[in-house]
């Protein structure tokens, strides 16, 4: 095998043109790790904002990717033979160790979850961190097969929103989703939105179409949205929390002041179904993509050299759906 591989390396806190595209060595394998010949990675705005700056325990320089999918090359496992096809998420990725940037990743064995399929290398890696989280956020606020009522995602161009307006819809909840964009319309229709709200940074008037509010509101906007958002749910509906699309912080939160009674406020993060965890579900939602159920959403595929490119293509909001990078 070889000795060297090409990586995009996060060389400091900065714009787009700090992720520098270079020959470093393969990562040498120790216990309990295996190395991973990564055949693609999901983009994420977490990344995005890792790369700004805003991750605290981010040291430079640092190889980004919170999520790959790929092929085991060499194995500590014997339950993940070499060959193996396994996805990866969270856990440290790219942040405490390098990430999915790169033609090789050196992950813990904890992390990697097996998958049978014969998806596309750039739709399976397209699945892993979106249709989690939007599976576990569903589940979070108790939207499930069989049950009735009315959702709506603010973020609904994000690839999450995407996943989640797809699993919603067939599971007969009426939904609605948010874009800022009315370009993008059209695309959350295709994903299972039954309505498409523009998001022109007014509040948002969700009373004309649901008098009493959403029963459920999944939020990936985050912090700007958040507390608005408990104000739009019908009382004791139940608000989740997802996303960061306009950072990770509420400043000045007043949680009885600003949390209606008997409203419910939650949240999903997606490191609740790494590994093992999550390696069950993930198999179901790459089994049903095969099926037809769900698409994977791609809105555009990068290579390797092109991640700087892809970094101000996300920072520019001009994707709906999943960004997926190759090596």
């Amino acid at each position: 095998m070889t000795k060297t591989m090409r990586a995009a390396v996060c060389v400091r806190a900065g714009g787009p043109e700090v992720l520098e595209v270079r020959e470093v060595p393969v990562p040498a394998v120790r216990e309990s790790w295996s190395l991973v010949r990564v055949a693609g990675a999901g983009l994420n705005r977490s990344e995005l904002r890792t790369r700004q700056g805003h991750s605290p325990n981010v040291r430079f320089p640092r190889v980004l990717g919170i999520e790959c999918v790929g092929t085991v090359a060499v194995s500590t496992d014997p339950a993940l033979p070499e060959g193996t096809a396994v996805a990866a998420v969270m856990g440290e990725m790219g942040r405490e160790f390098d990430g999915g940037y790169a033609e090789y990743a050196l992950l813990p064995n904890a992390l990697l979850m097996p998958i049978t399929t014969e998806l596309p290398w750039e739709d399976l890696a397209a699945l892993p961190e979106t249709y989690l989280t939007a599976q576990g956020s569903l589940d979070a606020l108790g939207v499930a097969p069989g049950g009735r009522g009315r959702l709506l995602i603010r973020g609904g161009t994000s690839s999450v929103g995407m996943a989640a307006a797809s699993i919603a819809a067939g599971y007969g909840f009426e939904v609605a989703a948010t874009t800022r964009s009315e370009a993008k319309a059209a695309a959350l229709t295709a994903a299972g939105a039954g309505h498409v709200l523009i998001d022109d940074g007014t509040p948002l008037d969700v009373r004309a179409l649901w008098p009493e509010g959403p029963d459920h509101v999944l939020d990936l906007v985050g912090a700007r949205t958040a507390v608005e958002s408990l104000g739009l749910v019908r009382r004791g509906g139940t608000v989740c929390v997802s996303g960061s699309l306009s950072g990770w912080s509420i400043a000045d939160f007043q949680p009885v002041a600003m949390i209606p009674s008997g409203t419910r406020l939650t949240a999903f993060h997606s490191d609740d179904l790494k590994g093992s965890a999550g390696a069950a579900v993930l198999q179901r939602i790459v089994d049903e993509v095969e099926a037809g159920i769900h698409r994977p959403h791609v809105d555009r595929v990068f290579g390797l050299a092109e991640i700087a490119e892809a970094h101000r293509y996300m920072e520019n909001d001009q994707a709906a759906g999943k960004l997926v990078m190759v090596p």
